[in-house]
């Protein structure tokens, strides 16, 4: 079976371009040039450099010690919380910003949930000396003031999207009109693998650079390029798509892909898209999505800020109708006390969307030979207020 997105833009039955007549042509152009465009030497020349000497790749796969001798298993953590601004996101702007300099786009749009995405693309606005605008839910705000600090620091206007949850979902809507407004100057940067086509699978190659590095850096510390186990958490699922990109067609890797229960899958305050949610469209994609009966978005709910995504993206989608990952689940107390464990542990203080993943340890048994990678896509400098107050530190 397939993995890959194919020329329609699917993933199985997942994926598309279900878009307003309105963006077809900014959506198009896109899809013509994206594959042309990023293929190029010169562009690969920028990327590349710009990844090593701005991001400080590739990001180290440190042995963790300690939590292997708690778990009884040989884990690895891929560090993409040492990338400049803190996650995984900026492989994906520093891709997309060059993109839309070469499609001579000079107005940068972008959503962001828990703030790192948003960072990120201010963060290569103010590289570019391009305009910046960030769409963010309400809500968002006001729990991730620190990164709301840090976009405007960079120069970046952040809107508060102040409909539905007053989330990323809403903050997303925000975006996309936006970009209807205004279709000739604007670049919209999605900082995941969602939306329409070809975003899913631009965001998912430009975060590929991440299971690139981990088969090079095995062979190195293992002598094999490929582990037994890859786990990320899930949102929309970027970190994920990069962590899994190079392995997607090789049986032999196990793939897990870890949702946010929030408070129970059953609770009713959950974002558990795999599980929760059916078949519908969302910004453009057709994937899972978390709707009620007469196919309304359910709100979903999450500790984690950067996990609270009504769906998943279309890749994920398939991956888990597949079953070529196996799709599991951590509540808010799972990943709080799976984070603190690896902050005494390792003296890592990770994303509470990050700690999801590592939750997965307390819920499985591995081999004692077993190669476990987990990606730690971000760190926990945005999440010490939600940490101070769940632990009354």
């Amino acid at each position: 079976m397939n993995y890959h997105v194919n020329q329609q833009g699917f993933y199985g039955e997942f994926g598309g371009a279900f878009i307003p007549e309105m963006l077809y042509p900014n959506v198009e152009e896109l899809r013509q040039q994206y594959l042309d465009i990023i293929k190029t030497e010169s562009f690969q020349e920028d990327y590349l450099k710009l990844l090593k000497d701005y991001v400080g790749r590739p990001t180290p796969l440190y042995f963790a010690k300690n939590l292997s001798k708690q778990y009884k298993t040989k884990i690895y953590l891929k560090r993409e919380d040492l990338c400049h601004t803190g996650a995984h996101k900026i492989n994906n702007t520093i891709g997309q910003i060059l993109l839309a300099k070469r499609l001579g786009k000079n107005r940068i749009i972008a959503e962001t949930g828990a703030g790192q995405h948003g960072v990120a693309t201010a963060t290569v606005c103010a590289l570019m000396g391009l305009q910046c605008i960030v769409y963010m839910g309400e809500i968002d705000i006001q729990r991730q003031a620190p990164n709301v600090a840090r976009m405007k620091m960079l120069g970046a206007e952040v809107r508060p999207a102040t409909s539905g949850s007053k989330t990323l979902k809403d903050a997303t809507n925000e975006a996309i009109r936006d970009w209807i407004n205004n279709p000739i100057d604007t670049f919209y940067i999605i900082g995941s693998v969602v939306g329409p086509h070809p975003y899913p699978d631009m965001v998912a190659r430009f975060q590929s650079i991440i299971s690139e590095e981990i088969k090079k850096q095995l062979v190195e510390k293992e002598g094999t390029e490929n582990p037994d186990y890859v786990i990320a958490c899930v949102g929309g699922g970027s970190n994920a798509a990069g962590a899994f990109y190079h392995f997607l067609e090789d049986p032999n890797v196990n793939l897990i892909a870890v949702e946010a229960a929030g408070k129970g899958i059953d609770s009713g305050e959950s974002a558990a898209t795999s599980v929760l949610g059916k078949t519908g469209i969302i910004h453009g994609s057709k994937t899972l999505l978390m709707q009620t009966e007469d196919g309304q978005i359910t709100e979903p709910y999450s500790i984690s800020a950067g996990l609270d995504y009504p769906g998943v993206g279309p890749l994920h989608a398939h991956l888990f109708q597949s079953g070529r990952a196996v799709f599991m689940s951590a509540t808010d107390d799972e990943a709080m006390l799976a984070g603190l464990n690896l902050c005494k542990q390792e003296g890592i203080i990770p994303a509470i969307e990050s700690s999801h993943a590592l939750a997965v340890l307390n819920q499985k048994q591995f081999k004692s030979d077993d190669i476990v990678v987990i990606n730690l896509s971000g760190r926990g400098d945005k999440d010490l207020n939600t940490y101070i107050n769940y632990f009354n530190l």
